[in-house]
């Protein structure tokens, strides 16, 4: 089949697609400028080195569960997905969104914890460094920034391909220019720009799912009801029954490559998330009061995202493969098209013709600028305040920070540029680092997760077990790869068996060399002061620069001693509360749903699947009211305090001061190395 040579029209021209790349790019850059500007002069939010790293700590709820579903929205979430369901049938979907939401939610425990025990923290790196000591800190630093170049290689790869598909522009070239809008805005507006651009491209995301599900289950002239889908599903599992599925059938929860995917997807999906800093500096933004809710209902929101996507056009795919306006029409997908994400936007163009691939580009194009600020976020801060503040100028100015942190913003988004170019060419798709990415990094998991919640774990646990689980978890991988395929190629070592066991071993290695390690070199009995006692950075010269009291700055003025115990009071609640909240709705979604499911075989009735649909729409509905609606009644006091302040000063009713521009060109940067001068000057 894969030897049939497949041409398709592309709907859209290579101009519609530099548009959308570079100009919504541009567009999205040019209004956090204007953002940035606007809430330094109405709000005194200063770009410090604080505000571009933590946003002052003062995130609330709404804006942190939107930011959650943006950062966790993939091009894979919507992508690989897709293809999980065109794979094996209904059972893809949901088997992607569970393996994936338990995840965000057991971090939501993480998040409590860390807002306990490092309250001033920038990065979760940090953390490390002040219980452990330097060699823990170079271990989980080069884990964690495996972590960011795979997710944002990831990121670039699916979306450069599905750009290619619906455009023709050359894949290297949207591989180079996808990040570039995200650099711009990132740049100027750090972690808060990546908050408020996280909840405007999620709405986008969320009403695009919707006229993709709408059009599908109720208004298509070839689809139009659930009704119409099952009946082709049902023909479609008779034309190329699925191997492992009850039945061969496409409707059932019974499937066994299915349920292999479901392994590699959770495991693969820890480390992502937990050694990803990424989500530790939303925890760390997030106000001490919004961590956990802000987690909890991300998580749940996201959900909605995948399931019902893939639910709807992997399986859409399916039911439109024997139609006329199918892009592959007469053949079947090819597996290399599939493994690079071209299900969701097939059966776009089948569904809605150049409409439907225009509202997949832009889908696409969200789905991966959003995640992709994250990524940059993530590792500014890595390089900023564990290399450069650490290593190179302990008593960096604030000016000198954040000169790094803009530095490392377009530093890093142009070498994951270059990089996935060369994945491209190399023939590395998404579907591979999907799959990779456990192997890879999981074996950090637990002992990332115990420094937190763990008292007893010693720095030799900390640093070694991590490394020997990679190592394990690499001969797991190609040596499955070999004793299975007889050699060692990208479609061998890409195959679920091998993946499978790189993936197990990886997570779960750890769990015999922590406890081996730590009571064989000595358990400790760790206080967590030294993670109390890190501090925040001193930006009174930005400040100054501004011409604006720093005291003004949100997040800058410290809390009182009393506030700060109550504080503590709050956080303590909320982590029993996550304890519970996390544990009912782990079981829920991993155990208490699918398996009955799974162990009966049951092949969905027609009215069981059309109530399958319903929940999945119904459940985005509650999306979008959590992610899309409550930030905005949250923040409905600053937005009108900003937008009436903005007319009052466009109208000469009031004069606001003006803020001192703060850029690297008003003063040199302070990037000089520690002098014994500035040593005795500072003390």
């Amino acid at each position: 089949m894969d030897s049939v040579v497949i041409k398709h029209t592309i709907p859209l021209s290579q101009g519609f697609g530099y548009g959308i790349v570079l100009g919504l790019g541009g567009l999205f850059a040019a209004g956090m400028i204007a953002t940035t500007w606007a809430l330094k002069r109405y709000q005194n939010e200063v770009q410090t080195s604080e505000m571009f790293s933590t946003a002052g700590r003062t995130v609330k709820t709404g804006l942190v569960a939107s930011a959650v579903v943006s950062s966790w929205t993939w091009a894979a979430t919507l992508l690989q997905s897709s293809g999980i369901a065109y794979r094996y049938g209904v059972s893809g979907p949901f088997w992607y969104a569970s393996g994936a939401t338990v995840q965000i939610l057991l971090f939501a425990t993480l998040a409590i914890e860390l807002k306990r025990r490092a309250p001033n923290a920038h990065t979760f790196l940090e953390v490390i460094k002040a219980r452990y000591g330097t060699a823990a800190h170079i271990t989980f630093m080069v884990f964690g920034l495996m972590t960011n170049i795979l997710v944002t290689a990831m990121l670039l790869t699916g979306g450069s391909a599905v750009v290619t598909s619906l455009t023709g522009m050359h894949t290297a070239a949207a591989c180079l220019l996808l990040p570039v809008g995200v650099i711009v805005y990132t740049w100027f507006g750090g972690i808060k720009a990546t908050f408020l651009t996280d909840y405007i491209h999620t709405v986008v995301i969320l009403v695009i799912i919707f006229v993709f599900a709408f059009t599908t289950y109720a208004t298509s002239d070839i689809l139009g009801s659930p009704s119409a889908v099952y009946d082709l599903l049902v023909a479609a599992s008779k034309r190329h029954p699925v191997e492992g599925n009850a039945g061969g059938s496409y409707l059932t929860m019974r499937s066994r490559e299915g349920a292999i995917f479901f392994v590699i997807n959770i495991v693969g999906n820890f480390g992502t998330v937990f050694c990803d800093n990424g989500y530790y500096n939303k925890a760390i933004a997030a106000s001490p009061v919004s961590a956990l809710p802000g987690y909890v209902l991300g998580g749940l929101s996201w959900f909605a995202i995948p399931w019902l996507a893939a639910t709807t056009m992997g399986l859409a795919c399916l039911a439109l493969e024997t139609h006329p306006s199918f892009p592959t029409y007469p053949y079947r997908m090819p597996d290399s098209d599939v493994s690079a994400g071209l299900v969701l936007p097939n059966a776009a163009v089948a569904l809605l013709g150049r409409g439907g691939a225009a509202c997949t580009l832009l889908l696409i194009f969200m789905a991966v600028t959003s995640a992709s600020s994250a990524e940059l976020i993530a590792v500014s801060s890595i390089f900023t305040y564990d290399m450069y503040q650490t290593y190179i100028n302990p008593l960096a100015t604030g000016r000198s920070l954040i000169y790094m942190s803009h530095l490392c913003v377009g530093g890093f988004g142009m070498v994951m540029a270059g990089f996935s170019i060369g994945l491209y060419y190399a023939g590395i798709s998404m579907g591979y680092l999907y799959l990779l990415m456990g192997v890879i990094v999981s074996s950090a998991v637990l002992p990332a997760s115990l420094t937190l919640l763990w008292k007893k774990q010693n720095k030799y646990a900390a640093i070694l077990s991590p490394i020997l689980g990679l190592c394990c978890s690499v001969t797991a991988w190609l040596v499955t790869a070999k004793v299975q395929y007889g050699k060692l190629t990208v479609a061998s070592t890409g195959s679920n068996n091998p993946m499978l066991a790189g993936n197990v071993v990886a997570l779960l290695s750890p769990f015999l060399f922590v406890p081996l390690l730590t009571f064989a070199f000595g358990a400790d009995n760790y206080d967590y002061e030294s993670m109390r006692a890190i501090s925040r950075a001193d930006d009174h010269d930005l400040a100054q620069a501004a011409n604006i009291d720093l005291g003004l700055v949100p997040g800058e003025n410290r809390a009182s001693h009393a506030d700060e115990e109550e504080e503590q009071k709050q956080l303590s609640r909320a982590a029993f509360i996550s304890r519970t909240i996390t544990a009912i709705m782990t079981i829920s979604l991993l155990v208490l749903w699918p398996m009955p499911m799974y162990g009966s075989g049951y092949i969905f009735s027609k009215k069981f699947f059309t109530g399958w649909v319903s929940v999945g729409i119904l459940w985005l509905f509650f999306s979008s009211t959590c992610v899309g609606l409550y930030p905005l009644w949250e923040g409905r006091h600053s937005m009108a305090h900003t937008i009436k302040s903005m007319y009052l000063d466009f109208t000469g009713k009031k004069k606001f001061p003006v803020a001192a521009e703060v850029t690297e060109a008003s003063t040199p940067p302070s990037v000089e190395m520690v002098t014994d001068e500035k040593v005795a000057q500072k003390a």
